[in-house]
């Protein structure tokens, strides 16, 4: 069997998942030379995280499968939960209040799709 797809994986991104989100959402579907572009010129903090992941599964793709690049696609961007930093910040009459500081993983799947 062929495979004709490759992945990169980055843990531990210190944003939250909603917001790393909007990013994944936004290259899914697009070629990769397009979400290259994208990214590049993104202004969202995380998009340079994101890019660099993009360019790791691409680099996947034609090192250890042998794939196209000018054919590949951004089949699936997926987007999840890691743990979650805890603080605390003081608050009146000695009470505390929490404040959480979110993780995220981000999962990159690139695909060789024939040209249409």
């Amino acid at each position: 069997m062929i495979e004709n797809n490759a992945k990169a994986h980055l843990s531990n991104i210190r944003v939250s998942p909603r917001k790393l989100n909007l990013v994944a959402a936004a290259i899914r579907g697009l070629t990769a030379e397009k979400a290259m572009t994208y990214l590049t010129f993104s202004r969202k903090r995380v998009a340079t995280d994101v890019r660099k992941t993009l360019a790791s599964a691409i680099a996947n793709a034609e090192n250890n499968h042998g794939l196209d690049v000018d054919r590949l696609v951004v089949s699936h961007a997926y987007v999840g939960t890691g743990m979650k930093l805890r603080r605390f910040q003081a608050r009146g009459r000695g009470k505390a209040s929490s404040i959480e500081k979110p993780f995220s993983h981000l999962s990159i799947v690139v695909e060789e799709r024939g040209l249409d």
